[in-house]
């Protein structure tokens, strides 16, 4: 079983206001699609409930929703209770890569699990008074290598980085 992380924050480290995107980068979506299609994504039920209903459950991906409400149900997607509950179901899994996708209580509670061996993060140059925020973590237990840059242009507002963590 490998987990992998995948986030994009600002400057303040912030990933979402009103239970929304706070940016528009086309460049950056499709960073996100590319590195998790044909994997697991794994989302708490605000992060799904943000997805347009068009592009719910996430295309050619199997889409896991993490929700404490026992009767909550999606089409098209497992729902599960916890991250352990996540952890059991995909014990034996060796093709796929399981990404957890947000929101800040799951990136929060996947870290703390320690299962988390890679993390693409997105980090976007601009601050965008943010409501929730990716957690700290500790930087000297990760190899950090810059996979892709972007400057601002007429499709992004702003320019990003997106590095790739691998744990030491």
């Amino acid at each position: 079983m490998k987990v992998a992380l995948i986030v994009a924050m600002d400057l303040e480290r912030g990933i979402g206001k009103n239970n929304d995107l706070m940016w528009h980068l086309p460049a950056d979506m499709k960073f996100f699609k590319e590195t998790t299609v044909g994997h697991i994504v794994v989302m708490g039920r605000k992060n799904w409930d943000s997805i347009p209903l068009r592009y719910r459950p996430l295309s050619d991906r199997e889409n896991v929703i993490l929700t404490r409400n026992k009767t909550f149900n999606a089409e098209d997607a497992i729902v599960l209770h916890n991250l352990n509950e996540v952890w059991e179901k995909y014990q034996n899994e060796e093709e796929k890569t399981i990404f957890i996708i947000g929101g800040g209580e799951i990136y929060k509670q996947a870290l703390e699990s320690n299962l988390i061996t890679e993390m693409y993060i997105t980090h976007v140059n601009k601050s965008y008074d943010a409501e929730t925020f990716f957690p700290e973590f500790d930087l000297s237990q990760w190899k950090v290598e810059v996979i892709q840059m972007h400057e601002k242009d007429a499709k992004h507002e702003t320019e990003f980085q997106v590095n790739k963590y691998t744990r030491n």
